[in-house]
């Protein structure tokens, strides 16, 4: 993805708003948008954004799994299994 190519001044984002959105989700490829020759913000289609929010979700879980065992908080797989079978049968 070449950004180069997708960087627009905010005149140019007030001029084209509606071709703007019409056109986003086709390219799924994010168009930032400049003040003052200064990148601003960023303008994606909705399903690329979802896609960035759970890939961000799953690598948090991953981050958290990481930590958990430096510290030590885990435990074999054979025990939990067993636990699990021990309070089903109780229930």
């Amino acid at each position: 993805m070449k950004l180069s190519s997708r960087i627009k001044p905010i005149s140019y984002l007030k001029a084209h708003a509606s071709e703007i959105v019409r056109d986003i989700g086709g390219q799924k490829e994010p168009l930032i948008i400049t003040q003052n020759g200064t990148a601003k913000a960023i303008i994606q289609d909705i399903e690329s954004y979802e896609q960035t929010m759970e890939t961000m979700a799953l690598l948090k879980i991953l981050a958290l799994g990481n930590k958990q065992v430096d510290d030590g908080k885990t435990e074999a797989a054979d025990d939990v299994i067993r636990r699990l079978r021990d309070k089903q049968k109780n229930t």
